[in-house]
């Protein structure tokens, strides 16, 4: 499974690339507004610094004009994936941006039919939110699980780019069912190599190591 970083922090970016966690990076205006940079001078920075697709989200809610939106971002650079809301709209703009040759994140998806939509309108990724689901007594997982199965009946190569990331959990489980990719904040990611046991056997090691003053120079 594809590790995404969600944040437009670019040295918690720099952090994970360095050490190969990062196969590309989502911001959403959100995280653009939380950074408080301007939209195109960050989503510059960070497509310089990783290999990766970076989804930079238009913020037009008519066709024509997330296109015209659409286009301008993905000149930033050629690793740039526009991110498109699943409306009506946002489906048409997929349709005309992706048949331009252009990478498209649909988000927003919150049911199979939509994950159907989008693949069918060429998405590149589909983003179901699973924390958001999981907010209002719904199960996230199972969306994920869903969208795998419709996908694979019929082949479509739209990417899983699992979304509302909350926990370590959440991407074990993704990563279970099968999501080509999962995008979650740097924290989690870093969360994922805790565990008890480990904290607990390192610090019997130290002990043991320091009473046999065992000393590596």
């Amino acid at each position: 499974m594809k590790f995404f970083v969600d944040t437009a922090d670019v040295d918690a970016i720099a952090e994970l690339n360095d050490l190969g966690m990062v196969d590309g990076v989502t911001t959403n205006p959100s995280i653009i507004a939380k950074s408080g940079r301007n939209i195109l001078e960050v989503t510059k920075e960070i497509c310089d610094m990783v290999e990766g697709p970076v989804s930079a989200e238009v913020v037009a809610t008519e066709a024509d004009a997330m296109i015209a939106e659409g286009r301008k971002l993905a000149k930033i650079a050629e690793n740039i994936a526009v991110k498109v809301p699943l409306t009506w709209d946002g489906l048409k703009a997929c349709k005309v941006l992706s048949g331009e040759g252009n990478m498209v994140n649909v988000t927003l998806c919150f049911s199979a039919n939509q994950a159907l939509l989008a693949a069918k309108a060429g998405a590149t990724f589909i983003s179901p939110f699973i924390g958001r689901l999981d907010d209002i007594n719904l199960d996230g997982l199972e969306l994920i699980e869903d969208i795998r199965t419709v996908y694979d009946n019929y082949g479509f190569e739209t990417q899983i780019l699992a979304a509302s990331i909350r926990s370590a959990n959440h991407m074990s489980e993704c990563a279970k069912i099968g999501a080509d990719v999962a995008t979650a904040p740097p924290a989690v990611i870093k969360a994922m190599a805790n565990h008890v046991l480990t904290d607990k056997g390192l610090a019997a090691f130290l002990e043991d190591a320091k009473k046999a003053d065992i000393k590596i120079v």
